[in-house]
């Protein structure tokens, strides 16, 4: 984890409140400009080198793997880099607000509509002796 000297040395140096990354993120690799998968930030901890940080990325594939990259802070906040001469970049995933995963929202809805426009009732047991039989 990023201790708070850290931050403090972020803070002084860029003027910005944090960096981009957290533990627990869940990031887009863009490999060679196109985008190539999601990975969750698994740490961040300073590097020897000043203003370098390991970062611990967890992938969200099949199978599931963790790889280390050691990366500069505009890095993580997704400022393109090359990796064996090859463009990488690193982007938030925000998290999309819960309507607009609305599909199941309006199945719902057309179910409850159809509902109040008068269904017939099914028993789920067996009628008992004496009950009417309803038609």
């Amino acid at each position: 984890m990023v201790g708070a000297n850290t931050f403090e040395r972020y803070r002084k140096i860029t003027g910005k409140e944090r960096i981009m990354g957290r533990i627990g993120d869940v990031v887009l690799i863009y490999f060679r400009d196109k985008p190539t998968f999601f990975a969750r930030i698994e740490s961040i901890e300073p590097d020897i080198k000043k203003d370098w940080f390991i970062v611990k990325f967890l992938i969200l594939a099949i199978p599931l793997r963790t790889v280390i990259w050691i990366l500069r802070e505009e890095y993580i906040n997704g400022v393109p880099f090359t990796m064996e001469g090859n463009s990488v970049r690193i982007e938030a995933v925000n998290p999309l607000p819960a309507e607009l995963d609305s599909e199941d929202k309006k199945k719902r809805a057309r179910q409850k509509e159809s509902a109040h426009q008068g269904g017939k009732v099914i028993p789920f047991g067996k009628p008992k002796k004496g009950d009417r039989k309803v038609t």
